[in-house]
């Protein structure tokens, strides 16, 4: 009876220490920078799904169009189904910002099976843990969005576990206007 309570007081102090740090990493930040951003991160799950992928070194970042742009032009003659739900997302390659030369891939999930054409590849992809917060708005605030997550996952007991990555909920190919745009953005994690 008394190793099952002091098991039990065990994780208490536990998840007050994790609270503790929590709060002083908080208070730390306020006092460096006067500000904390405000994203909602949280934990969550990314199915395993089927994906049309296509996979280039693009110049820079706002080049990624170029590689939507391979996707749909390539299977614009296979009636593709969309996924149920259906994500698009980038996932970069490089680990870390770079200013050019960067190593990006597409991907939209989709339903059915089908032949890889020259650029673009179907395949299988494995379920993700992942920290994660959706902000609505221009890619401006991208970095910001990022530090957020990434703060997240160092000051709740997580670590790196893979490529970050995007999720675009309402992309630039269902708005022109940069306020309407609704992006997710991803890090593989896992409980360290």
């Amino acid at each position: 009876f008394l190793e099952i309570k002091q098991a039990e007081v065990q994780g208490q102090a536990e998840e007050a220490k994790r609270r503790l740090l929590l709060l002083e990493t908080t208070i730390y930040r306020l006092r460096k920078d006067g500000i904390v951003m405000n994203y909602n991160v949280t934990l969550k799950e990314l199915p395993e799904r089927y994906v049309a992928s296509v996979r280039k070194v693009i110049p820079t970042y706002v080049h990624e169009g170029m590689l939507w742009g391979i996707l749909m032009q390539e299977t614009a003659n296979l009636n593709l189904q969309n996924g149920d739900p259906c994500y698009t997302l980038a996932i970069f390659h490089d680990g870390e910002h770079k200013e050019s030369d960067v190593d990006v891939e597409v991907q939209k999930s989709v339903k059915g099976s089908y032949q890889n054409t020259e650029n673009v590849v179907f395949k299988t992809v494995a379920p993700i843990q992942m920290a994660s917060a959706i902000y609505k708005g221009s890619y401006e605030k991208i970095n910001e969005v990022n530090e957020a997550v990434a703060n997240w996952v160092r000051d709740n007991g997580y670590e790196f576990n893979g490529l970050s990555f995007c999720i675009y909920h309402v992309s630039p190919h269902e708005t022109k206007n940069p306020e309407e745009l609704i992006t997710e953005v991803c890090y593989p994690v896992l409980k360290k």
